[in-house]
């Protein structure tokens, strides 16, 4: 096949069929008019271009957000109704932790019997007015994930963390994630993001301090067995046969753990 394909094109140019070889090769033939029409042609959509330039970004960059930008975060909020289904009361108090979690205590705020706490690992200057009426009530907080979190143990009955933990390194993460676990009575859910699918926008790495690194499941657990956390079983099987039904299909890695006692 590779041999015939490069005959063809060889028999093009050797029989000279190519339509414009006499333009490129005969000078004789070329004339003012033709080249001042080259030109005008080329400065059209030189203009066309510059003014189009705009838009061609912009598909870019919404196909940008949908492959490689998706957040975990915006996933538990679309997984609420299966996280109440696999935890009943222990949706009763709730602590979010991680970027945006304005919109994730919000979402959760509108559920009865159930309250909400967040922590927002990052800087929230741009944030808009109702997160700002967040943090004055004290429903949400900015603190540094790498620290112990400022609550005593079992403060809340289900810790969620979405996000934040892509950006840490494994030395930080052997003292974040038990610390989720130890001020979690019920358990803990994390989203992760899922390797080769997710990165961190290159706008926000000065934000984030580093790329999101996505880890393998396989990662993950040998990664809890290290640190002597176990799989919550109970909730992580009712989320399951709940995915199972097809009320709900994770587009990031979703594990259960038990807390820290």
């Amino acid at each position: 096949m590779a041999r015939r394909q490069v005959g063809s094109t060889r028999r093009v140019g050797d029989g000279g069929s190519f339509p414009f070889a006499g333009a490129l090769h005969s000078k004789s033939r070329s004339s003012p008019l033709l080249s001042i029409c080259l030109v005008l042609v080329g400065a059209c959509l030189l203009i066309g271009y510059a003014y189009s330039g705009p838009g061609i970004f912009k598909s870019v960059k919404e196909v940008s957000k949908v492959t490689g930008d998706y957040s975990c975060t915006s996933e538990v909020q679309r997984a609420i109704p299966v996280l109440k289904k696999a935890y009943g009361d222990g949706m009763r108090k709730v602590l979010h932790v991680g970027p945006e979690t304005c919109s994730v205590v919000s979402s959760l705020l509108k559920e009865e019997e159930t309250e909400a706490w967040g922590v927002e690992p990052y800087d929230i200057e741009d944030a808009d007015s109702h997160c700002k009426s967040l943090v004055s009530k004290g429903l949400v907080r900015v603190a540094d994930i790498k620290f112990p979190l400022p609550y005593r143990a079992k403060s809340f009955s289900l810790v969620i963390v979405s996000d934040a933990l892509d950006y840490l390194s494994p030395k930080y993460l052997n003292k974040t994630v038990p610390e989720l676990a130890r001020v979690a009575s019920d358990g803990v859910v994390l989203f992760a993001g899922l390797p080769g699918q997710q990165r961190a926008k290159v706008a926000e790495l000065s934000k984030f301090g580093r790329p999101a690194k996505m880890r393998s499941a396989s990662w993950w657990n040998r990664f809890f067995v290290q640190t002597n956390l176990e799989e919550n079983e109970g909730p992580s099987k009712k989320f399951e046969q709940a995915v199972s039904k097809g009320l709900y299909k994770p587009a990031c890695q979703v594990f259960h753990l038990k807390p820290l006692h």
